[in-house]
Formats: C-alpha cells, sequence, structure tokens
C-alpha cells in the first residue's frame, strides 16, 4: 500500500488530496481567513449559562457563540478558573503546574450555574468547526497534541492508544511516560508511539511544555475573546496524525510550504526527508497526479464503481442514505448470492472511501444487497469494519439487519466536504453538469439498458460526446463491447445541447 500526499497552492486556500495507490481517498481544505480550526484554544468570556441545557454559551469571536455543555467542562475546571484568574492579572509567573496547589473536582452531575457566571474569563478549545448556523462547540478540558503524545493540563492521568494491543508494548509506554511525565499533566499515548524509545517521547514532551509555557505568557493582561494558540497548519497537523512508513510522496507545489514540510518531516521522521519533493511543472499538479478528474467524478449523486456496480447518494437533514446497485454484474455471476456478496464487498470499499472523502458525518444508513447465508452478511460486517479501520474519525458500525441495511455513526468535526459537480453553462445561463460526469451517467444508463434486457441499442450525443466516446485505443465504446458483449451504434447530433443524449431501441425509438 502506497500513500502520497499531493498539496495544492493558491492565494486563497490550500488543498490537500490524499491517494491511497492512486486512489484519492480524502480531501482537506484549508482557507487563508479560516479562524476557527479544530484543536485551536481561546481566551473567551462566558455570555450566559443557561441551566436548562445544562451549558453555556461562550464568545470566541465567532457570528455565533460557542456552546460549551457541562460534560466538557473537565473535572478540574475550577483549578483551570483558578489559574486564568492568576495569569491574567501577572499572579503567577510559573507555568508549570509542580507547584500549584489544585481544586476539588466538580460533581460529575453538577450544574453549570454552579461553576460557571457570565462575564467570566475561561480558556476554551475548538472540538468542532462552526457548521451550518451552529457556532463551534468547545470544550475547557484542554489538550495539546504531539507526534507521539498528547499532553492533558490539570490531570495526572496516563492512557495509551486503544489500537495498541500488545499488553507488554503498553505496559513499557506507560513505565517510559510515568519516568519524564511533568507534576499536574497527565499524558494520552498515540499509536504511532508503538516501539519508541524514551528519548523520542521526551523530545515530544518538551515541544508541548514549550507551547503551554507559549500559550501561557500570552494570557497576560490578553483581551477576551482572543486566540492563545493556534493548531498547527493543515499541512503539519495532517502529517502529525496520519504519517507512517506506507507514505510514498509528499509533493507540493509551493516552494515555502516545500521547505516548511520538509523541516517538520526531517523532525518527525528524518528517513523519510528524501519522500517530500517539490512539483515544478507547467502542467497543474491536480491534473498531473489525476486528482482532478477523480474530484469530479467522486462528488455526484451517482458513484460508479468496478464491476459494472453503483452508489447512489442522498443526503437528508436527519441522515446520509446510500443505496447500492449491482449494474450488469447480475447477468455475469454464477447465482444470485454470488452477485450480491461480490457487489457487497466492492461496494463496501467504495462507502467507506466516500465516507472519508466527503466527511460525511451523523447517521449513514448503507442499503446493501439482501444476502440470505448469514456467513456471507458476517463477511461483509467485517470487510466494511477492515476497509473503515484506517478512518481518523470516530466511528461505529452495526451489523447487518435481516433488510441487508448497516447503520454507521460517523464523528464530524468540519462541515462536510461538498464539491459540486455541475458547472456554469459556457453557452448560456445557468448550470450544467461537468462533461465527465454526463460520461460515468452515459456508462450508468448503458448498464441499466442492458440490464433490461435491451439488446441493439444505439446512441446519439452532442458532437463532441460522440467524438470522445469513439476515438482512442481502445476507446470507451470498445470497453463497453468487452464489459457488456454489446456494440452500441454512436451517432453525433449537431442540434444537441453540449451535454444531451438519447439511447435507442432497435426499432430506432428513443428510451426514456
Amino acid at each position: 500500500m502506497n500513500k502520497e500526499l499531493i498539496i495544492r497552492s493558491n492565494s486563497s486556500a490550500i488543498d490537500f488530496a490524499l491517494l491511497k495507490d492512486g486512489k484519492l481517498i480524502e480531501l482537506h481544505k484549508e482557507d487563508n481567513d479560516s479562524n476557527f480550526s479544530v484543536g485551536d484554544i481561546y481566551l473567551a468570556k462566558i455570555r450566559k449559562a443557561v441551566p436548562g441545557l445544562n451549558a453555556a454559551f461562550v464568545n470566541v469571536g465567532y457570528e455565533k457563540d460557542g456552546f460549551l455543555h457541562y460534560h466538557d467542562l473537565g473535572p478540574q475546571i475550577s483549578s483551570l478558573m483558578k489559574f486564568i484568574k492568576r495569569v491574567s492579572t501577572g499572579k503567577l509567573r510559573d507555568y508549570s503546574l509542580k507547584n500549584y496547589s489544585f481544586e476539588k473536582d466538580i460533581d460529575k452531575d453538577g450544574s453549570i450555574t454552579d461553576v460557571l457566571k457570565s462575564n467570566q474569563s475561561i480558556l476554551v478549545q475548538i472540538v468542532k468547526e462552526p457548521i451550518s448556523t451552529k457556532g463551534p462547540r468547545i470544550s475547557s478540558e484542554l489538550s495539546l497534541a504531539g507526534r507521539y503524545i498528547v499532553l492533558v493540563p490539570f490531570s495526572n492521568r496516563i492512557s495509551v492508544s486503544q489500537k495498541i494491543e500488545d499488553k507488554e508494548e503498553k505496559d513499557r509506554l506507560k513505565r517510559l511516560v510515568k519516568s519524564i511525565k511533568p507534576k499536574g499533566f497527565g499524558v494520552i499515548v498515540r499509536t504511532v508511539a508503538e516501539g519508541k524509545k524514551v528519548a523520542d517521547l521526551d523530545k515530544d514532551l518538551q515541544n508541548l511544555m514549550n507551547r503551554w509555557t507559549g500559550m501561557c505568557k500570552k494570557l497576560y493582561k490578553a483581551s477576551t475573546p482572543s486566540k492563545v494558540l493556534g493548531e498547527l497548519n493543515r499541512a503539519n497537523s495532517l502529517l502529525r496524525d496520519m504519517f507512517n512508513e506506507s507514505f510514498t510522496s509528499i509533493c507540493t507545489d509551493e516552494e515555502a510550504l516545500y521547505t516548511q514540510i520538509k523541516d517538520y518531516v526531517s523532525e518527525i521522521s528524518p528517513d523519510k526527508e528524501s519522500i517530500v519533493k517539490q512539483y515544478q511543472s507547467n502542467v497543474p499538479i491536480f491534473e498531473k497526479f489525476g486528482i482532478e478528474r477523480q474530484i469530479k467524478t467522486g462528488f455526484g449523486k451517482t458513484v460508479s464503481m468496478s464491476k459494472g456496480a453503483y452508489l447512489v447518494i442522498e443526503h437528508t437533514e436527519a441522515m446520509h442514505v446510500i443505496d447500492v446497485n449491482s449494474g450488469n454484474r447480475s447477468n455475469k455471476a454464477k447465482n444470485q448470492e454470488e452477485t450480491a456478496l461480490e457487489v457487497n464487498l466492492i461496494s463496501a470499499t467504495e462507502v467507506a472511501r466516500q465516507l472519508r472523502l466527503r466527511d460525511m458525518g451523523g447517521i449513514i444508513v448503507v442499503d446493501f444487497i439482501d444476502m440470505n447465508k448469514a456467513e456471507n452478511r458476517k463477511a461483509l460486517y467485517n470487510h466494511l469494519r477492515d476497509e473503515m479501520s484506517d478512518d481518523r474519525a470516530k466511528h461505529k458500525i452495526l451489523p447487518p439487519t435481516k433488510f441487508g441495511l448497516i447503520q454507521i455513526t460517523r464523528q464530524r468535526v468540519r462541515p462536510e466536504m461538498n464539491i459540486k459537480t455541475r458547472e456554469k453553462n459556457p453557452n448560456g445561463e445557468g448550470e450544467i453538469e461537468a462533461p465527465i460526469v454526463v460520461i460515468n451517467k452515459i456508462n450508468a444508463d448503458l448498464q441499466k439498458l442492458i440490464k433490461k434486457g435491451h439488446k441493439k441499442l444505439s446512441l446519439t450525443a452532442h458532437p463532441f460526446v460522440a467524438a470522445y466516446l469513439t476515438r482512442g485505443i481502445p476507446s470507451p465504446r470498445s470497453k463497453w463491447f468487452f464489459d457488456h458483449k454489446r456494440w452500441v451504434k454512436i451517432l453525433p447530433r449537431d442540434a444537441y445541447t453540449y451535454l444531451e443524449y438519447h439511447f435507442h431501441d432497435s426499432k430506432g425509438e428513443e428510451i426514456n
């Protein structure tokens, strides 16, 4: 498995595309004017505590107040509030917490009004970016993420990632962290720390302590609301969270970003520094790596897959619904159960990719093709879990129901990645489908017609589309012949609009 991170920079934003064996699996965008990112820490002001919600609305400088629930305060909120007050007034200059007197933990079933009052200053961290009409979701249980560990102020707990399954390795890491952990701070050991030496963990810890000290220095006479600690830029934060030995290339088209990433990779993995490259060509970087095409074909309502199968993805206010269709595959398999399992396994892989690619969150219901055998349903469930194991977002997958439905919940901390597949009409007003998407729609329609039993088909289309389908070795039409054993006659029609097309039966009558 090869992973590549391709980074495109322009004046207004930076786009990050993560490829797995050449296939786009994640797409991120960092706007230059984005002020509220997950992980940012703000010195904010309590606007109002609402007992009915057991939460407070907090002014963090966004047009909508941040939402702070009682359960997101953290048990040591009283210690944090006292610390903020003393540091901001200059009465406390030692930020290490080793001589700091901690307050009693708050009651886990208490009321927000017993802890917070209006106009109080408080340190909060963004845990969910503003989405739609909602302001940011925030927490006052702060954490500073590093490469190998996460530092948690006002805590003494040491925990190790559940993804590290070896008990001896867990115990070893706990012993190492216990020997270097500063008093007053808790530590969470991340998955990538597996097998690392104490020197690596200590270096990471010292970097985080320096960030904590730098943040505390900003609190003195700071105005509210104001950002006191920013998350790493998106490129470095992605590398911090995802980088491993499977990465084979990191490529960017901006010199400053290239230098910055190269320095960061040399720090976290010196032997991988050589995979960082600066892209220099007249061909746009996303075109060169085939990303632009994958974006336009991957974000539509219909998503084509191998073997003729395809997905239909619908978005509603309450949930996302994904329907699995076998396309022409049913004509090729020995029996229905075999067809269903094959198509479902292909679809599970694509569903896992689409969830990451679009960053879909909330409730997702996938309508797989019905299977009668329990072992096949179990195989599908296990395959989907394996495919989603690399997904960094918290998620839960329920086993298939008797109706063939699989329910998934997936955490969303940023707005969903939604790219329009319709473009401005070059020949008039309004919008039209992107040409490359129309080719995919023609493919899907052809599969449906063959599945319905049509033997002899012809296609009429705009001369440009007709030319695309008939030219090249092999041409798209030749591929249809190899896949479906049907030769489709393609006729250009000058009177058609650019993206208009129609299928006709053996009598030449148009098929709706």
